[in-house]
């Protein structure tokens, strides 16, 4: 493991809830628009897949079955970021200009499906995943300064 190894893990941390934070506020920002711009319905809903980075393959020997491990656990990286597409939430409002005009929902407005709730818990957990990972990196930081300290001592 290299000496900035636990800081680039952090970092990928870092950026990848930073963009979580965007599509949230994003989908926060949203949560009245009835009216999409490619005009098929109201906003659909934003989520950030993130899978784990592993940068170097896995050798197995016969003499270690499991391997020296060191690729496993290298940080995260955002997979893709894909829309929701559970059903929107209908709102009676005749009176809307996006208002259903015939039919069995004549009257409602497709809403979109956030839930301001769920977004909000999802906004705090990804604001502390992001400083938990600042405070490994200064932690990280921290040990090295003692490190070189120690060593000016001697």
């Amino acid at each position: 493991m290299g000496m900035f190894t636990s800081i680039n893990i952090a970092s990928t941390g870092m950026s990848a809830q930073r963009l979580r934070l965007d599509v949230i506020s994003n989908n926060i920002a949203n949560a009245t628009t009835t009216r999409n711009t490619s005009g098929d319905g109201p906003f659909r809903r934003d989520r950030v897949v993130l899978t784990p980075v592993n940068l170097r393959s896995v050798w197995h020997s016969p003499v270690y079955p499991d391997g020296l491990a060191t690729g496993l656990g290298m940080g995260v990286k955002v997979m893709k970021i894909e829309k929701d597409m559970s059903s929107p939430i209908y709102k009676y409002d005749p009176t809307h200009p996006d208002a259903i005009k015939t039919g069995d929902k004549q009257g409602y407005v497709a809403m979109p499906n956030v839930n301001i709730v769920q977004e909000m818990t999802d906004m705090i957990s990804a604001s502390r995943a992001y400083e938990a990972n600042a405070q490994i990196a200064m932690g990280t930081r921290q040990m090295f300064n003692k490190a070189l300290e120690i060593s000016r001592a001697v």
